[in-house]
């Protein structure tokens, strides 16, 4: 397994969020907590023995890219999958969900249920929700993207939970064809 070398904090539209690296490539990436102090507080528990060092230039790349898809920005959708992650220790059946999750364009979404079965594992919705809710990489794994049965919002275990999901979803101008998105959450996506 790859040693975290070290994590990096950056302010985006949504708040202060995390991302730690390895020779390899990305170990993890954090969305913003309630504010910075406690960001710093998340990276550096999941980090332990790292220290918050300035980012080498790959790195510095992909918070640019997380920055600009966190800020929605016009006039093409940013493109996560250039970067390199690290997933020494990540399961298989999660780096396969990842791997599929990863393929969805900046807007699009689909259902644990129709990604368990993109995945030849048809009663598999479940297990697909448990490894987005492990997500270690959100929003570079675009766990936001993926909701319950019937277009519902479903849960996010993110930071700000389901309203931080739908935000994001906003951000991307993501299009939904006919109720759900909101139904069934009293959160507002504001």
């Amino acid at each position: 397994m790859a040693a975290t070398l070290g994590y990096a904090l950056f302010p985006t539209a949504l708040g202060h969020c995390g991302i730690a690296w390895s020779e390899r490539g990305l170990t993890g990436v954090l969305l913003p907590a309630a504010d910075e102090a406690t960001t710093r507080a998340t990276v550096a528990r999941r980090f332990a023995g790292c220290s918050e060092i300035a980012p080498p230039a790959q790195v510095q790349e992909a918070i640019q890219a997380v920055t600009a898809l966190l800020l929605g920005s016009p006039p093409k959708p940013v493109d996560l999958t250039h970067l390199v992650l690290d997933m020494d220790g990540v399961p298989p059946f999660h780096q396969r969900v990842y791997a599929l999750a990863r393929k969805m364009a900046p807007g699009e979404t689909t259902t644990y249920g129709e990604l368990a079965q993109q995945l030849g594992e048809p009663g598999a919705a479940r297990a697909v929700g448990q490894a987005l809710g492990h997500n270690p990489f959100a929003p570079v794994v675009p766990c936001h993207r993926i909701l319950a049965a019937g277009g519902r919002s479903g849960g996010f275990s993110a930071p700000g939970g389901v309203t931080t999901k739908l935000r994001m979803l906003l951000t991307e101008r993501a299009q939904f064809n006919g109720p759900g998105l909101f139904d069934g959450s009293s959160e507002s996506p504001n």
